[in-house]
């Protein structure tokens, strides 16, 4: 995979990191820098650390897999990006979470906007892309889209996200097709 691809990949795995945070910062009016840099800061950590345990947890079972590992990438990647679009399309944007900040919530917040990155750090071990490097650059970015959303929503507080998610979720797929189109025909 290129350095572009992960950067697309990287922007792709931010938007709901992205979401999350522009919903919050609709709702918290108190010492709002902090709660950027926490909220940017949680997304940011758990977009860093769940590729690399896809990663290494794909290791562990490559030799079995190896045969079928561009389809399984495929199918994972085509997946995500559905259910991206899909969540988009039954998204209430007008439901907002609890606004304290508290280290459970920052937890689940950096847990449950990175669970797609698990199984794309998986992938990344399939396609043989450096997991450091990659991950890095995946939490460098949904660090400052987070911290962008989550000040930058008073800009945009009538402004739908779900083209954002749409966006995301084509991007998905589209990295899903390509790994498979180069393992078919290279």
């Amino acid at each position: 995979m290129s350095w572009i691809e992960i950067c697309f990949l990287a922007l792709a795995l931010s938007v709901d990191a992205f979401v999350v945070s522009f919903s919050y910062g609709l709702v918290i009016k108190k010492n709002r820098n902090i709660a950027a840099f926490k909220v940017a800061f949680s997304t940011a950590l758990g977009q860093f650390i769940m590729p690399v345990l896809g990663w290494y947890g794909a290791r562990v079972i490559y030799k079995q897999i190896a045969t079928v590992d561009h389809w399984i990438a495929f199918f994972v990647f085509l997946a995500l990006g559905i259910n991206v679009i899909k969540e988009a399309l039954g998204k209430d944007e007008t439901r907002y979470t609890a606004t304290k900040l508290s280290l459970r919530v920052l937890f689940m917040i950096g847990v449950a906007t990175s669970i797609d990155a698990f199984v794309s750090g998986s992938m990344l071990y399939f396609v043989q892309t450096p997991i450091w490097q990659a991950a890095t650059l995946i939490g460098i970015t949904t660090f400052i889209c987070s911290f962008l959303g989550f000040n930058i929503c008073s800009v945009f507080y009538k402004t739908s996200t779900k083209g954002l998610e749409y966006i995301s979720g084509i991007i998905l797929i589209g990295l899903g097709c390509k790994i498979l189109f180069e393992h078919l025909y290279v």
